[in-house]
């Protein structure tokens, strides 16, 4: 059973004759990880505070009869009495009940009712595990059969021979929390597992808000390559526009969940429905869910109900329990049946799946799971994925659906993740400002020897792409911030003449040496409601600044894609090394209000310290 051990000291302050009391405290787990977001309020009142990234807390109480109360999902909540100056340990219990037989169970109209994977019914029966996920711990597997896509990274191209660079943007963050389970377990990441792209843009980066009628502004950014100065590196930023929740049109939302046997674990179904219960935490009354589950058969859990309906949408969460088979073809087809029931016209209608991506029982096939998501996708139902768990973790398949369905992919493998996704990243989680958004850059060949994309191997376009209309791209969310790094090789060197060629002369127009533009950079997207995408076009001046004097933005950008490619081992890392990242990041952290650039700094030594010691490569 999982326990949260909460340590209390206090110091008494002199304050105008009378004393307050600073009680401080640390909020763990019973790894001795810190656990961010607990409740901690004082009893009879509205004063509290809640843990920071680090799991700590500071409360001024009136006196020494104050009674704390401490409350976090999932848990039951407890009532601590300061007595004395000594620390205090409290045990917060998970609050859930012990069960042998496992059945899901949902509102049924009748209790005899049995779903078969029609929507008529709402009650599943026979699902059953002979272990409670909330008290088995399995032993730890020799073998893991987690899927990976594989990587091939972007090499350097000659803008003569390759004028133009062609990418779909991508917001997911699911890579770089995976990543980070698989750190603060011990273990260095597998490769593929690494998308350089999605760590870069796990973190919101201080873009200006769009002000020409466009969803999303435009920065860029030219300055020296920390892993080989010999290079520069073009940093280029989207900031998507910022939406108050009010202001995001109501949802037709559909949670598909996997209750399937492989979902027995405590940091899979379990962590999954307390999730969910901070998504519903900011629905509204105009927004509606549903719930289907899936395993051995697919069923609808919770026919769509209003947003404020609250503790009836939870209590159909809490009842879900884990056992069989997985059937996630069928499930998918029966959210997606639920979502076009309730469209909303002029609404989001989104399906969220949330699964280890085990899909094993029926038609499962990749291109036959396209097929449907696509066709949905097109009458305005896109899907976005949570992925959750280890062992049988299925990255692969995750990405394709959340790809092709027009949705975001997320990894969550803690509450803190839960929370960055569902509440902090609210509106850009559920609302599209922005699809099919591609980026075209043509280099100048009189300042650009060869070009290299950091990441998007996996969202490269044909050339041709870039003007279809009909080829799919990626989505931007309402206040999504989206960050791509080029790594340059100049066509002068230091001295400012043209490195030469041995055996043959380079083609390049006259006028380019005299126009002192780095480069095109080209955008096309459409607005969520619309076929027809719309066509931006910038111009990047050649002008280039230190390391040094660059932002924020672009030395804590150049310090996850080190991090990304010295997990990767990759060949284009140059002379890039743990201690410099740490010393890029620890400059360019910067106001950091949620504390996720502390935690990458972290990371990165824990990282650093724990493969040095095992006789790590790097």
């Amino acid at each position: 059973m999982k326990k949260i051990v909460i340590i209390l000291s206090m110091i008494f302050l002199g304050i105008s004759g009378t004393y307050a009391i600073t009680v401080t405290g640390t909020v763990t787990d019973s790894y001795n990880n810190p656990l961010p977001g607990v409740n901690v309020i004082i009893k009879g009142t509205t004063t509290g505070t809640l843990t920071d990234i680090n799991g700590a807390f500071t409360i001024n109480v009136p006196d020494a009869n104050s009674i704390l109360v401490f409350s976090y999902i999932g848990y039951i909540s407890m009532e601590i009495q300061i007595t004395d100056f000594k620390p205090i340990a409290v045990v917060m219990t998970e609050d859930v009940n012990r069960l042998e037989e496992v059945i899901v169970t949902g509102y049924a109209s009748s209790p005899s009712s049995v779903l078969t994977g029609s929507t008529s019914g709402i009650r599943i029966r026979g699902i059953s595990s002979a272990k409670s996920s909330r008290n088995y711990y399995p032993p730890v597997q020799d073998f893991n059969t987690e899927g990976y896509s594989a990587i091939h990274e972007n090499g350097f191209k000659s803008p003569l021979r390759d004028p133009l660079s062609t990418f779909s943007i991508d917001v997911d963050a699911a890579s770089y929390s995976n990543v980070r389970r698989f750190i603060t377990e011990g273990q260095k990441p597998v490769p593929d597992a690494v998308r350089v792209e999605e760590m870069i843009n796990y973190f919101d980066y201080d873009y200006p808000q769009p002000k020409d009628g466009h969803p999303f502004s435009i920065v860029y950014e030219l300055g020296d390559c920390p892993w080989n100065y010999n290079h520069k590196l073009l940093h280029i930023g989207l900031q998507g526009e910022k939406m108050e929740t009010e202001e995001v049109p109501p949802s037709n939302l559909v949670f598909l969940i996997d209750v399937s046997g492989s979902m027995d674990m405590p940091n899979k179904l379990p962590l999954l429905i307390k999730a969910m219960k901070l998504l519903v935490s900011q629905l509204r009354a105009e927004d509606r869910v549903a719930i289907v589950v899936y395993a051995g058969n697919s069923g609808l859990v919770l026919p769509s109900t209003p947003g404020n309906q609250k503790e009836r949408i939870n209590t159909a969460l809490e009842r879900l329990r884990a056992g069989g088979s997985t059937a996630g073809a069928a499930g998918l087809k029966l959210a997606y049946q639920t979502a076009e029931e309730n469209f909303m016209k002029e609404g989001n209608n989104r399906i969220i799946l949330a699964t280890d991506g085990d899909f094993n029982v029926g038609p499962s096939s990749n291109a036959e799971m396209e097929r449907m998501i696509e066709t949905y996708r097109n009458k305005g139902i896109f899907i976005s994925v949570t992925g959750f768990g280890m062992g049988n973790y299925k990255d692969d398949k995750m990405e394709i659906i959340a790809d092709k369905g027009n949705g975001n992919y997320a990894y969550i493998d803690n509450l803190m993740e839960a929370k960055k996704v569902f509440i902090n990243e609210f509106s850009s989680t559920l609302y599209t400002i922005a699809k099919d958004v591609k980026i075209q850059i043509e280099f100048n060949p009189a300042y650009v020897k060869e070009y290299r994309l950091v990441g998007y191997e996996n969202r490269l376009l044909n050339e041709e792409d870039f003007d279809d209309d009909k080829k799919d791209a990626g989505e931007l969310g309402a206040g999504h911030t989206v960050t791509a790094l080029y790594e340059i090789v100049p066509a002068k060197d230091k001295s400012g003449q043209p490195r030469k060629l041995q055996y043959q002369q380079s083609d390049v127009l006259p006028e380019s040496n005299d126009n002192n533009e780095l480069a095109t950079i080209k955008f096309r997207y459409k607005r969520p409601e619309s076929d027809k995408s719309i066509l931006m076009v910038k111009t990047i001046p050649h002008t280039s600044i230190p390391l040094g004097q660059t932002s924020n933005n672009f030395r804590f950008s150049a310090a996850v894609a080190g991090f990304g490619m010295l997990l990767r081992s990759s060949e284009y890392k140059g002379s890039m090394d743990y201690n410099q990242v740490l010393s890029l990041a620890r400059g360019s952290k910067g106001s950091d209000d949620d504390g996720y650039r502390a935690e990458f700094i972290r990371l990165v030594e824990l990282s650093d310290s724990g493969w040095t010691s095992m006789g790590s490569d790097e």
